[in-house]
């Protein structure tokens, strides 16, 4: 049998406070990687190879460029938030906002990722083997990121250990 990881001396407080110190570990980590992608992204729209590529190098550009600054935008809109409920109380919604915002960045995250990649596979190999490329590191990332991950969480066995907000939270 299984043994679950559990707390029972944790009250709910003490438990909102450690989701969002592990909230912000992930953020802090995240936050990093996406920040820099953005910026090595905003260097290249001003290289003068980068002028002479054709239409379909502009709009894979764009598109990753914007998906980057969202996924920037998501990962810092729980600090921004933290900051406007500070000490009102209400650290549940916090929470659940926060782990909401940082699953979207991860989505764009995953989307500005393979568009870098998509940038830089089509400049050293042929344009089919550079889409062939990304959409395998699409689905490892798919893979990793979000199926295995909801496969563990609906696989879990279930011993009535986990509070209902344990269960029922995103």
């Amino acid at each position: 049998m299984t043994q679950h990881y559990r707390r029972e001396d944790e009250s709910s407080g003490q438990r909102l406070d450690r989701h969002w110190n592990e909230l912000l570990q992930e953020l802090r980590l995240a936050q990093t990687g996406t920040q820099i992608l953005f910026a090595f992204l905003l260097s290249i729209a001003f290289q003068n190879r980068f002028q002479e590529a054709d239409t379909f190098t502009h709009f894979v550009y764009a598109c990753t460029l914007i998906a980057s600054a969202l996924a920037v935008a998501l990962f810092l809109a729980p600090i921004s938030l933290h900051r406007i409920v500070y000490r009102q109380g209400l650290r549940d919604r916090l929470v659940t906002i926060a782990d909401y915002l940082l699953r979207a960045g991860l989505v764009l995250l995953v989307a500005a990722v393979c568009g870098g990649l998509l940038l830089a596979l089509d400049v050293v190999v042929s344009r089919p083997v550079a889409a062939g490329v990304v959409i395998a590191v699409l689905a490892w990332f798919v893979a990793f990121w979000f199926v295995i991950p909801a496969y563990v969480r609906q696989t879990r066995e279930p011993d009535g250990t986990a509070e209902a907000s344990e269960v029922n939270r995103p």
